[in-house]
């Protein structure tokens, strides 16, 4: 039986989504709460792996059942005996041929910017404080660089070694909020760190320290020593994968 989870979670005490030896993780946890339930090891398959400090509001992932479960039962089972930092949205059954990652149309990211002279002590965890004023025009300016296909090697994590950094943008927009700077983004997929390096570059065009052509020759360089540092990770939120 194939189950469909979406859920959210905090991701600030977790060395992000994938299962490692030796570190907390939200796929770790949601198997250890699985294995207690049914009593034998469980494998979680997410739509993507977020990095360390990492949120989201809509993950997903699937898992498969050993017996017959209802949805509804196994949600209540797993929120029962997961720490708050994660919460099971929804639980479904799922086609046979369902998975969270190449079934996937689209995903999409946020990132949230807390653009003002004094840091909140609420947002600590889940926005980048910047205090020096930031252009949106410039930065909205910037952000159309990057829509359409692209080679984003610039914008990796050194040390990748994904088989193809070709990626297709389909949206890519800031906007203010108060005092909060959100960009929004939704491509077919990622790259190790894409975002953050893409905000950290974006931020510097809010700065007025780079310009939008700039920019543009970066992304075309594929050198990722041109780009800027990666923005922070706690500011960056899964959103949504989409099918």
């Amino acid at each position: 039986m194939l189950i469909k989870l979406t859920l959210e979670y905090d991701g600030t005490n977790y060395s992000g989504w994938q299962l490692q030896a030796r570190h907390e993780t939200i796929q770790g946890r949601i198997e250890a709460a699985l294995k207690t339930i049914f009593n034998e090891p469980i494998r979680v398959h997410g739509a993507g792996r977020t990095d360390t400090g990492v949120h989201a509001r809509g993950q997903v992932a699937a898992i498969t059942l050993p017996r017959a479960f209802e949805p509804a039962e196994l949600k209540r089972a797993l929120n029962a005996m997961l720490p708050d930092d994660i919460v099971i949205l929804d639980a479904a059954a799922a086609p046979d041929d369902f998975d969270p990652r190449r079934s996937a149309h689209s995903r999409v990211y946020e990132y949230r910017i807390l653009n003002r002279a004094r840091p909140s002590v609420f947002e600590r965890r889940y926005a980048w404080h910047l205090r020096a004023k930031l252009s949106l025009r410039r930065m909205n300016e910037a952000a159309q660089v990057f829509v359409g296909e692209h080679d984003f090697a610039a914008f990796r994590k050194t040390g990748s070694e994904e088989k193809s950094t070709v990626r297709r943008v389909i949206a890519s927009r800031w906007r203010r909020e108060d005092d909060h700077l959100i960009y929004r983004i939704e491509a077919n997929s990622f790259l190790r760190h894409q975002v953050r390096t893409m905000v950290g570059a974006m931020v510097e065009c809010g700065r007025d320290r780079l310009d939008a052509e700039a920019l543009a020759a970066i992304l075309e360089s594929r050198d990722r020593h041109r780009a800027r540092a990666a923005a922070p990770p706690h500011g960056l939120y899964l959103v949504e994968v989409r099918y």
